[in-house]
C-alpha cells in the first residue's frame, strides 16, 4: 500500500522531530542487553527504524515490524530491513523489544525469539513522573507491563526506569512531533504507545489546543520542555 502524501509528512515528523525523544530508552535497554556483535533483534512498531540503528551500531543484526507504510517507507530508506508483520522463522532473535506492546502483537511475534531470548517491554513510566499524558489530555494510558509478562508465560528478569525528556526546539516542532505519535485525542490516534498516526478529523483544532497545552512548558527562550520517566521490563522465553 502507498502512503498518502499527509501519512508521510507525518511520518517525515516522527523521523526528524520525535524518534530522538526515546534513545535514552533504547540505549539504556541496549547496555543492560549488553548488545552487541552477532546478537540478532527484532524491534516491534520500530517506526522509522532508529532502534535499529542504534542497535546496528553496536553491531548487531536487527529487524523491525512496523505496520504503518509510511514509517516503513523511511525505514527502508535507511536501508534497514523493515517488514509489515512479525517474520515466521521460529527462534531466529536473540532479542525481542517492544514499546507498549499491544497483547495480541506480542503473542505474534515472541515464537521467533529463541529460548532463553530477552524480551523487553517499555511503556510510560508513573502518571505524576510524566509531562506528556497531561499535555495529551489524559492520553496514553500506560500498559501494566508486569501483567504482559505473566499473561505471555515469559520469566521476569529485571526491570528499570529512564528519563526520557521530550525537548523542542519551539513550539511548533513541539506540536508536529507530538502529533505525529498519533497519541494525541484531537488527531484521532490511539493511547497505547508510539502508535501509527491516523488521519485527523479537524488538523487546525488538533493543532490549535495541543499548541495551548504546550505553553506552560514554554521556556523563556521558546524552547519546550516535557520531562518523562519511562519504565522497561526484561523477561525470558522459558
Amino acid at each position: 500500500m502507498t502512503p498518502t502524501p499527509t501519512a508521510t509528512l507525518v511520518a517525515r515528523d516522527w523521523a526528524e522531530i520525535q524518534e530522538r525523544m526515546l534513545v535514552p530508552l533504547y540505549e539504556a535497554v541496549y547496555d543492560r542487553l549488553e548488545v552487541g556483535p552477532g546478537d540478532r533483534l527484532l524491534g516491534l512498531d520500530c517506526g522509522a527504524g532508529l532502534p535499529l540503528l542504534l542497535a546496528a551500531g553496536r553491531g548487531a543484526v536487527a529487524t523491525g515490524v512496523e505496520a504503518d507504510p509510511a514509517r516503513r517507507a523511511l525505514a527502508r530508506e535507511r536501508l534497514l530491513e523493515v517488514v509489515a508483520a512479525p517474520p515466521a522463522a521460529a527462534c531466529a532473535y536473540d532479542a525481542l523489544l517492544a514499546f507498549a506492546p499491544d497483547p495480541a502483537a506480542l503473542a505474534t511475534a515472541l515464537p521467533a525469539v529463541r529460548r532463553g531470548g530477552a524480551v523487553v517491554l517499555a511503556g510510560w513510566g508513573p502518571a505524576e513522573r510524566c509531562t506528556v499524558p497531561a499535555v495529551l489530555g489524559g492520553g496514553p494510558v500506560p500498559r501494566d507491563l508486569d501483567a504482559l509478562v505473566e499473561r505471555a508465560g515469559l520469566r521476569p528478569d529485571g526491570s528499570g526506569r529512564v528519563f526520557c525528556p521530550f525537548g523542542y526546539a519551539d513550539v511548533d516542532s513541539a506540536v508536529r512531533g507530538l502529533l505525529s505519535t498519533g497519541l494525541y485525542p484531537g488527531a484521532g490516534g490511539g493511547a497505547t504507545g508510539a502508535a501509527a498516526p491516523f488521519g485527523m478529523a479537524d488538523p487546525a483544532l488538533a493543532e490549535k489546543e495541543l499548541a495551548e497545552a504546550l505553553h506552560p512548558y514554554e521556556r523563556p527562550d521558546g524552547a519546550v520542555w516535557l520531562p518523562n520517566i519511562f519504565r522497561y521490563v526484561i523477561a525470558r522465553v522459558p
